[in-house]
């Protein structure tokens, strides 16, 4: 088989002008008119507003390409496109071979009969898509008015990633082009069009299952080989679809972050000639392992588990959007960061959010390499969908594609129908209005059409109908007591964070709150006067109504009201982390009735004030410095309840965890009042209460505003975790001034910053105004007199550089909560 590709220097413009720019495919219509300086930059101020009006034309992308007698005698040539956003007519020489209406989708056409020998010319017209759903002939009954949380009306119409058109926590930016690779695909005879590998676990042995089809008859005496690693290998004839199997003695097994290697194999699968020449191949890499879903009858009720190699396992991740509005702009190294840093902050999986779009195989590679288990949404959120009998094939086709794609990952994990649309229909206000045929619409396609599609193509993976659900048919789809919830009373509810505690979810795919992003990216989309979190511009950076508002709130409940701009987006990320941290140590210490949290979310595609703990260039905020701890393998908590403290110890890990445990009553100037201490064991893969004490008594002749109590683990490895509570808010405690000291020594690799200070410091912030790292840790809690040493790796330094370590001191940044004030 040959492959030419069809990637690189364009042209584009406006469908009807005699402009043409030039743009480097992949591309689109906003990377090409920003690499050609024809607009501003679309995130900065409210220029999305402005950006946004260009998608109500029609544009088109053109080239020339050379095609060789060699080629032309092949017996089939197939224009293959696997990324076209999305209407897309695509001429050959002024033939129409292909009317596209699926980003989603890879389209493969025949194109022989109009290529030439010589030069060809490609020509693709991407109509608006703005114009598409103005136009839409909605059937009788069928008119949908419902309209996601920031968002265009109509985005539902069109396979088009939902969130192109806004969220409540992103621009609307609709963009147009070819965004992946396009290529000419020629072969004679026989390639092969799909395998398969299934694998039977059988005690210390794996049968690898290869199933492979053919396109296209093969000749006289073809072969298939499959091999795996270039060592064990087999040969069928290949006179039709075949299915080979192979068997692979004690295997290394793939395990997720935190629980094992993450071992892949590469499965090559060969068709050959009579000659032995090689006609086509394709390579799997594969990991050998278990992974679906337990649900389990229990005292509670049904368990939600991920279970993995036979070990059930608690899930600690978060949601993943789109990385950027421009998808083109998404590179593999931008992912590998994004992918370390959520392996840094110790998760084991990412939901990919049904609003946004497939990612690449690039993306899938990493959290196989990684051990990120995948929750893959099929894409389609909180929205109603007009089943016609053309949707309904388009949606199965596209549900075949990706899953197809995907299916051999080794870190894929389930496939979801969609993102809260089942829970919507049960009980969201604006859902009722909508038409029974409309609610019928929906069980036809999340219980039918695609069901099928994904058991057609993948039947050895979990499928779940919606997120949340406790199952599908509208069963009580936010049952606390089964299934996956998603809860949002704290934050749209504006409940305190100890609201968490009352519920005991079998397993929360989404819960979060808000912060703003650091004042470096603030700069980025704005001028000094826009610099008010009321500003025109920053509520153009404000997605979902009546934020700001919630976060002054939450402000008014822990902290006192910050002194400039500044520190206001810093205790807004203080309070984020305080409030994912309470979930999640809870939802941990109940390990068992409740298997795995989510939060919501990861990542920003642009820079705005959002639910991600990484902000997006990439820079952490409080958040995920904080699930670094929250979400290690080991974690200590405090349980306070009035004025009883409980300590636990959190174990993900296999094996059993020696403790020495200590509960600390200190000052605020650090003199120690009152410790309790204890030893002994906590089990593999288990939550344990170690120290509980009332401290009610002592309370009487300690102020409580001058008191927190402090949780020292100590591991038999030597892992010392340490937590702290505090019994009033932070707004009331009696914090002096601290006076901070900082040294910094370099090694070869790496700074060691090493800070003390007199008095309790609570989240004290490292940074750099003008650079960028990710440090060892952050928003620390200095709790003693003696060093706290937290080191900087500089390869983590990712803006910026230093010429020493006196360099780094003077350019070193630090705030606490006192400083905000």
């Amino acid at each position: 088989m040959k492959a030419v590709t069809l990637n690189g220097a364009w042209k584009f413009g406006e469908c009807g002008s005699v402009e043409r720019y030039p743009v480097t495919v992949p591309g689109t219509v906003l990377s090409g008119l920003l690499d050609n300086g024809k607009i501003e930059d679309p995130f900065y101020r409210d220029n999305e507003y402005q950006t946004r009006e260009l998608f109500w034309k029609d544009y088109e992308f053109i080239r020339k390409f050379e095609v060789e007698e060699k080629l032309l005698s092949e017996e089939k040539i197939l224009l293959v496109c696997e990324g076209l956003d999305t209407l897309a007519d695509v001429y050959i020489n002024d033939t129409k071979v292909l009317a596209a209406d699926n980003m989603h989708r890879t389209w493969k056409v025949p194109v022989k009969s109009v290529l030439v020998r010589g030069t060809n010319r490609i020509r693709i017209k991407f109509g608006s898509v703005l114009k598409f759903i103005e136009n839409y002939p909605y059937r009788e009954n069928r008119e949908i008015r419902y309209v996601p949380c920031g968002a265009m009306k109509g985005n539902e119409l069109i396979r088009k990633a939902h969130s192109m058109f806004g969220w409540d926590w992103g621009p609307q930016l609709i963009d147009a082009g070819i965004f992946r690779d396009i290529y000419l695909e020629a072969y004679s005879g026989a390639k092969l069009d799909d395998v398969h590998i299934r694998q039977e676990h059988e005690a210390e042995r794996v049968w690898l299952d290869v199933q492979t089809k053919l396109d296209g008859a093969a000749e006289d005496g073809a072969r298939i080989r499959v091999s795996v690693e270039g060592e064990i290998n087999t040969e069928i004839p290949a006179d039709g679809d075949g299915r080979v199997r192979l068997l692979l003695e004690h295997p290394k097994k793939w395990w997720p972050n935190g629980y094992g290697e993450q071992n892949l194999y590469t499965v090559t699968v060969e068709l050959l000639a009579e000659d032995g020449s090689v006609r086509d191949v394709v390579k799997k890499r594969i990991g050998i392992r278990t992974l679906t879903i337990s649900q389990d009858k229990d005292q509670w009720g049904q368990e939600f588990a991920f279970i993995v190699n036979g070990v059930k396992i608690f899930t600690k991740g978060g949601n993943y959007i789109p990385e950027d509005c421009c998808y083109t702009r998404i590179t593999k190294e931008r992912q590998e960061y994004l992918v370390r840093s959520c392996v840094r902050a110790n998760f084991n999986c990412l939901r990919v959010w049904g609003g946004g779009y497939y990612p690449n195989d690039v993306f899938y590679d990493l959290c196989d390499e990684y051990g990120l288990i995948v929750w893959q949404d099929l894409m389609y959120a909180c929205n109603v969908y007009d089943v016609t009998d053309a949707f309904a094939e388009n949606i199965r086709q596209e549900t075949l594609d990706n899953v197809r794609r995907l299916r051999h990952h080794a870190c894929l994990g389930l496939w979801c129908g969609n993102n809260e649309i089942e829970s919507a229909w049960d009980h969201w206000g604006d859902f009722q209005k909508e038409t029974p045929y409309l609610r019928a619409d929906y069980v036809k396609q999340f219980e039918q059409i695609l069901p099928h599609a994904v058991r057609e193509a993948d039947p050895d993976t979990f499928y779940w109908p919606s997120s949340p659900s406790s199952g599908g048919c509208f069963d009580e789809p936010d049952s606390e007591d089964r299934g996956d919830t998603h809860y949002w009373d704290v934050w749209h509810g504006q409940k305190p964070f100890s609201d968490y505690r009352k519920y005991f979810f079998r397993f929360c795919s989404e819960f979060g709150f808000q912060s703003f992003p650091s004042y470096k990216t603030v700069e980025s989309f704005t001028e000094e006067e826009d610099r008010n979190i009321f500003s025109k511009v920053m509520e153009s950076h404000q997605k979902n109504d009546a934020a700001n508002g919630k976060m002054l709130y939450y402000l008014s409940e822990n902290f006192r009201y910050p002194k400039d701009f500044k520190s206001l987006l810093y205790v807004t990320q203080i309070l984020q982390a305080m409030a994912i941290k309470s979930g999640v140590e809870h939802w941990r210490r109940n390990r068992g009735r409740c298997m795995g949290t989510l939060y919501w979310q990861v990542n920003d595609n642009w820079p705005v004030a959002s639910w991600a703990s990484i902000d997006y260039f990439g820079r952490w905020k409080a958040l995920h410095y904080a699930a670094k701890h929250f979400y290690a393998q080991t974690a200590a908590s405090i349980c306070l309840e009035g004025e009883m403290a409980g300590v636990y110890l959190e174990n993900e890990t296999m094996r059993g965890q020696q403790y020495e445990a200590k509960l600390v009553l200190k000052t605020l100037d650090l003199e120690v009042l009152d410790c309790v201490e204890k030893k002994g064991t906590v089990k593999e893969l288990s939550s344990e209460l170690l120290i509980e004490k009332d401290y009610g008594e002592l309370l009487k002749v300690r102020d409580k505003e001058e008191v927190f109590l402090e949780a020292v683990v100590t591991l038999s490895d030597g892992t010392v975790l340490k937590e702290t509570e505090i019994f009033v808010p932070y707004k009331y405690l009696k914090l002096k001034k601290p006076q901070v000291k900082a040294t910094v020594t370099e090694e070869k690799d790496e700074y060691r910053i090493h800070l003390c200070a007199d008095t309790f410091v609570p989240f004290l912030e490292l940074d750099f105004a003008d650079a960028d790292a990710v440090f060892g840790d952050n928003y620390l809690m200095l709790t003693e007199k003696k060093e706290t040493v937290v080191t900087l790796k500089k390869e983590d330094i990712t803006q910026g550089s230093f010429a020493d370590a006196e360099d780094l001191k003077k350019r070193l940044v630090c705030r606490s909560v006192t400083d905000t004030y």
